[in-house]
Order: C-alpha cells, then structure tokens, then sequence
C-alpha cells in the first residue's frame, strides 16, 4: 500500500461520523437514474428536431447529484428550454408521456414522470456495492455515527431495497430537505442538517460522495473530509471540485 493510500485508509478513522450519499456511494443506483433521465429526455427532445439530443454526458454535466426539479431546470436551460413549472400533480396522471409530453410539459411533470421510470427499475430490487458495505460495517464498528445524505426523494425506499435501512437512523432526503427549506446540493445545507442532527459539528464528519455537486456541497462545507468515490465522474474531476481523494471502491480505505 502506497504512502497515498494509507494515509487515505485512515483519515477517516479520526472524525465522529460519516456522511454517505445514497446513489452512487452506496448502491448502484446512480446508474438507474441515469437512465431513467436518459429515457426521458430522449422522449422528451423527439418532439423538439432542432435542439441538440441527449448526450451521455449532460448527467454529469447538468444533473447529477441535484435535486431532481433542479436537474430538470438545468437540463432544459442547456437546450434554451423554459418550461411552466406546472404542479405536483402533472405527469403523475397517466396522461401523456415522454415523447408526447401532454401534462408532462412542465418542470414537475418531467420530474415526476423520471421518478416513476426509476421506481419501476427499482422495484426489482437493489443489490448495495460490497466495498461500500464493508466500509459502513467498519464505520459502525469503530463507534462513528452514520447518516444518509441524498438529493432523492427515494432515498428511504433504495434503502429498504438495498437491505440497508436498519444501519441509518438519520436519512436526509429530498423530501426532508423541502420540508426544512434546504437548498439542494451544492449547497452543503443539507449535509450540515445532518450532522446538527448526529449532534457533531461539520469538522467532525466525513462526507463521502461520487457527484460533482455533492462533493463541491462537503468542500463549501468545510467538513472533516470529503471523500470522492470514482462511479463516473472522473478522478481529475472529483479533486477539482473539493475531494479530498478519491477511490475507485470504499474498501480500498479498509
């Protein structure tokens, strides 16, 4: 093991607590909202020839890690699109759809219409990354509190699905977050919330995160650490934007 590596593999051992992001640190399930939004700005565009498609990396660029009626918001404002922001109900009805937006044609139609593309991947169950239980378990067992901290509002039912929710007693979701007025991710509102919740100041806990946005959210934060995990975004990327360091897998700071 590299000088680098064990110096990574035990920062963390000093602080209080650990501040995990959901998606992408803990389950695979970055992957699935990436493709859900992939599935629904494809549709979304069709009807729309002379805007420039989908790409793979407007998730990264636009959407990753934020709230979800922000990565709308943010998608469409790199196409020069401005939508109505409609209401909660829209795109929940079963009218319209994706290509043929109907009700949908709104902020919270599109977001709404995403989210009932992730639940139906969801539904069939999530198996959680493995490093990234080993290094939860260790976590735990050193005596460091632990708390999920997630733009989704999905976070508590990907937690059930993963066989993780009987570890997090604190779970800071994008309902959560509406609710305390907090604003999304990269703001380190909600990581903060979090840690006021755990009883420990932000010097004391580390966030560990795989999104621009979120680990842009621990460095404004100025938490303990921010540790990156590399699902996507790029080594290089993840440094930029505040981490601390970055693995590829969590058991490598076992």
């Amino acid at each position: 093991m590299t000088d680098v590596l064990k110096t990574q593999s035990t920062s963390w051992t000093t602080a209080s607590a650990i501040l995990f992001d959901l998606d992408g640190v803990l389950t695979p399930t970055a992957t699935v909202h990436e493709q859900a939004w992939k599935e629904l700005f494809e549709g979304f565009l069709a009807s729309r020839p002379d805007v420039p498609g989908y790409r793979e990396d407007d998730y990264f660029d636009h959407i990753d890690g934020k709230p979800r009626f922000d990565g709308v918001r943010d998608f469409l404002a790199s196409r020069g699109i401005v939508l109505p922001e409609g209401t909660p109900s829209d795109g929940t009805t079963g009218q319209g759809s994706a290509g043929n937006p109907g009700q949908e044609a709104t902020v919270q139609g599109l977001g709404n219409r995403k989210n009932t593309v992730f639940n139906d991947i969801v539904s069939a169950g999530v198996e959680p990354f493995e490093g990234s239980v080993r290094f939860l378990e260790a976590a735990v067992g050193r005596g460091l509190k632990v708390a999920v901290v997630s733009s989704s509002r999905n976070a508590p039912a990907v937690l059930k699905a993963a066989g993780l929710n009987g570890h997090f007693e604190i779970v800071v979701d994008g309902v959560v977050a509406a609710a305390q007025g907090l604003p999304g991710k990269p703001s380190p509102a909600t990581y903060q919330y979090a840690a006021d919740l755990l009883g420990f100041p932000s010097e004391e806990c580390v966030v560990v995160e795989d999104a621009v946005s979120g680990v842009q959210a621990g460095h404004a934060g100025h938490f303990h650490s921010v540790i990156g995990v590399d699902r996507g975004a790029g080594r290089q990327t993840l440094l930029d934007a505040g981490a601390t360091s970055v693995v590829n897998d969590l058991d490598e700071l076992l």
